[in-house]
């Protein structure tokens, strides 16, 4: 397997590498966001990872996730996606936990033995008790998606500060969520999310989402890991996770 990764080590530089190789990444939702950016970094080179999801997967996964093929439906996306990157990384370190993390049980994971956590949940209750929880940990730095369903154009894809972030439906849920409870996330993260206005669904009850735009946000959630594991080589000073 030697030489798989001499297209990183070769951008990145031996030092920003080795960060790679040594970093801890838990990504929590393997949809058609999470799945792309653990391939991604998979790919890049980082060398642990924690995958946390508890669904299964379903047919209507096979047009937008990584792991999803009419050959895994029904079977664990978390299982699937870690049988996925150890095919890519074989050397990586990969924990399948097919379970959902709960706005009940924020306690179940320990965030300090994180170097990132990504952040791809769908359900609201969900997303917030994991931003709160992740982003109360000083040591792990949190990379969020917001929605990326009902929208077709991956060049309206970016990113911001999530106090910042405008136009997104999801953020102004989780931002009145926290104002309501008086419960704050404790330092600023940085989110991916899509200047384009969602387009009015075609079909009731379906929430539409192509693969064009759902793998960007992964990729740019990947991207934003790797410019702050290896801020120097990345060409800045780590500012993706801010006090």
């Amino acid at each position: 397997m030697d030489g798989i990764f001499d297209r990183s080590e070769a951008l990145l530089g031996d030092a920003a590498f080795s960060r790679l190789q040594k970093a801890r990444v838990a990504i929590f939702g393997l949809g058609g966001v999470g799945s792309w950016c653990a391939e991604a970094l998979a790919r890049t080179g980082v060398g642990s990872f924690t995958l946390v999801d508890f669904d299964i997967v379903a047919p209507s996964n096979v047009n937008r996730q990584a792991m999803a093929f009419p050959a895994s439906v029904g079977k664990p996306k978390a299982d699937e996606l870690a049988r996925r990157l150890l095919s890519i990384s074989p050397r990586a370190r990969v924990e399948s936990v097919p379970e959902r993390f709960e706005a009940a049980n924020p306690a179940r994971f320990d965030f300090s033995s994180f170097d990132c956590v990504v952040d791809a949940i769908d359900s609201l209750d969900d997303k917030a008790e994991l931003i709160l929880a992740a982003s109360s940990c000083a040591s792990t730095c949190l990379f969020s998606s917001m929605g990326a369903a009902f929208r077709v154009d991956p060049l309206k894809v970016s990113t911001a500060e999530f106090w910042k972030v405008a136009g997104d439906g999801l953020a102004r849920a989780l931002r009145g969520r926290f104002r309501k409870s008086g419960r704050f996330p404790a330092r600023k993260f940085q989110c991916v999310y899509s200047t384009e206005q969602p387009l009015k669904p075609q079909r009731d009850g379906v929430k539409g989402s192509l693969m064009q735009v759902t793998a960007a946000f992964g990729l740019a959630l990947a991207s934003l890991v790797v410019r702050h594991l290896a801020p120097s080589a990345a060409g800045n000073g780590g500012e993706e996770c801010k006090m």
